[in-house]
């Protein structure tokens, strides 16, 4: 099941819960499988290896770089692959309300994709050493940590959320520019037809191409102008033109700053002198 990563922090900051257990689990602990779920939804932090454990049905593969969680009572079955040693650590909370729906998240399967993170281990095995230690404060640290443990695992997944979707955001646009180049393109209307704000579609082309989208624009356009006038002896207002710009001027401008040369010169130096 995928899952918003917004509505889900939301679910857990409107909601009162606390931890009702924390349990490590490896290959073989002597532990026989159950049928069912706990009394008590919660989530699995895989730590090492592979496993796959079916939530009602549905597959579920704990490894390393995920965060699943499952609901109370659910039908539980599980397959162990070619015996690899595994381990994980599962969190159970108790959820302090009893006005839930069963659309809840709390009542469902899911697994978050958080990648591998440091971070995420260290502060979900030492949730693990803090919550078998004994005391008042050894309580109230297990409450915080599983808090600290949430909020890394919300971040995480929020990141590669954002990171994958600005891939494919300037991929697209990108390859769009590419192919309609010698059209007027602004970066309005890039944005509004890729349903996103101009901020945001500065910010992916910044971090994939080092450059905002105007700049990869006219330098894509130069790019092209360059392959033209080694190509042929078209005029350079016309390959102006041609690769969407219409005043001459500026485009010699342009590919001057971007070459060293005006377009002329270059063609005079790379035709007579083309090693």
């Amino acid at each position: 099941m995928k899952v918003d990563v917004n509505q889900l922090a939301a679910h857990f900051a409107h909601i009162p819960f606390q931890v009702e257990g924390i349990y490590r689990y490896a290959r073989n602990p002597g532990v026989p499988h159950a049928d069912y779920t706990d009394s008590f939804p919660g989530f699995v932090f895989p730590l090492t290896g592979k496993i796959q454990f079916q939530f009602d049905g549905t597959p579920y593969i704990f490894s390393p770089g995920k965060v699943v969680h499952g609901g109370a009572k659910m039908k539980l079955d599980q397959t162990v692959f070619n015996k690899n040693d595994w381990e994980y650590i599962l969190v159970l909370y108790r959820i302090c309300s009893s006005d839930l729906g069963e659309s809840s998240f709390s009542h469902q399967h899911f697994e978050l994709s958080t990648g591998q993170s440091p971070r995420l281990i260290e502060l979900i095995t030492r949730l693990w050493h803090v919550y078998n230690q004994h005391g008042g404060i050894s309580r109230f640290q297990t409450e915080m940590l599983f808090r600290d443990v949430l909020n890394e695992t919300l971040l995480c997944v929020d990141h590669r959320q954002n990171s994958c979707e600005s891939d494919v955001l300037f991929e697209r646009v990108s390859a769009y520019i590419q192919e309609y180049y010698d059209q007027s393109l602004s970066i309005a209307s890039l944005a509004e037809q890729n349903n996103v704000n101009r901020n945001r579609l500065s910010y992916v082309f910044r971090k994939h191409a080092g450059m905002g989208p105007a700049e990869y624009i006219l330098k894509y356009r130069m790019d092209m102008a360059e392959q033209m006038l080694l190509a042929n002896d078209v005029p350079v207002q016309q390959i102006a033109e041609t690769v969407g710009i219409a005043d001459p001027f500026y485009f010699s401008r342009v590919f001057k700053k971007q070459y060293g040369v005006s377009p002329t010169e270059y063609r005079q130096k790379f035709i007579n002198n083309p090693s």
